[in-house]
């Protein structure tokens, strides 16, 4: 069956026009400061079935687009970025699909590596060790260890996560803390919670991109998200690249960030 063609900008204004939040016409700036971008790749299997192809070619096929992703994210101003790999459903796949999921950290980590060390990526996989193989467990830690004192750029690879099971974790890190005297019930709060989640060397998202047209989080950076803008965008995730993630960008940079507050424009305008 023939792919479907899609635009960079399917799914999402077209960057440029005329739209809610929009700030005029034209190709808007790189954002000012580093931003944290979260992806739920998707669509893998959509982009196989397209192409008569099995789904374990569309899991390969978005290892590359994943490479060029990782690559073209510092261009763009991007110094964080969480990619969902493996979530803690996606072991009801069959066992066939899992088999082949658990062997594409291991695909990317011997090809890439050496690379990602050279150029300054920090990488961190974020999720349960439960349930990988110890050779896999190996390879995470290597890969952690040989990128730990990078600074240039950090990719978490979501791995074997869940949002609700890393917020359960975090409220059992902190009982554990006041059974043990280490804190009281008091103590918890937003921040002291936070700082348990496998995400707590990194700032919360700016910006969850979902391709392949769904629209919902699927359990991915539950807590984090909290204040993130959203884009969606009708791409499969093994065709995705530089040029989508740029017009995902232009997309946020129209946006109005109010983290629950007014705008000063708006107290204006209603007074």
């Amino acid at each position: 069956m023939a792919a479907k063609n899609e635009s960079p900008s399917a799914g999402v204004p077209v960057p440029g026009a005329a739209g809610p939040g929009a700030k005029g016409g034209g190709e808007r700036p790189l954002p000012e400061r580093p931003l944290h971008v979260a992806i739920v790749m998707d669509g893998n299997g959509r982009w196989a079935k397209r192409r008569s192809l099995p789904r374990t070619l569309g899991h390969r096929a978005g290892v590359e687009a994943l490479k060029r992703t990782v690559a073209a994210a510092p261009t763009l101003n991007i110094g964080w970025l969480t990619v969902y790999g493996f979530s803690t459903e996606n072991w009801s796949r069959p066992a066939a699909e899992v088999a082949e999921l658990m062997a594409l950290p291991k695909r990317y980590f011997e090809s890439d590596i050496v690379r990602l060390e050279r150029d300054g990526v920090r990488v961190r996989v974020l999720g349960q060790r439960r349930g990988l193989s110890p050779e896999l467990v190996r390879m995470i830690e290597d890969a952690q260890a040989r990128t730990a004192k990078n600074d240039r750029f950090n990719l978490n690879i979501a791995f074997n996560y869940g949002g609700q099971a890393d917020i359960v974790e975090a409220a059992r890190a902190f009982a554990l803390d006041v059974a043990e005297g280490r804190a009281r019930p008091e103590d918890l709060t937003a921040a002291a919670l936070g700082a348990r989640l496998a995400t707590a060397d990194s700032p919360p998202p700016d910006l969850v991109i979902r391709p392949s047209g769904e629209q919902r989080l699927s359990n991915f950076l539950l807590w984090e998200s909290a204040y993130a803008e959203f884009v969606f965008q009708d791409v499969l995730w093994p065709d995705y690249g530089a040029d989508h993630l740029k017009a995902a960008l232009e997309v946020f940079a129209g946006r109005e960030r109010r983290y629950g507050a007014v705008l000063p424009d708006d107290v204006l305008a209603a007074g």
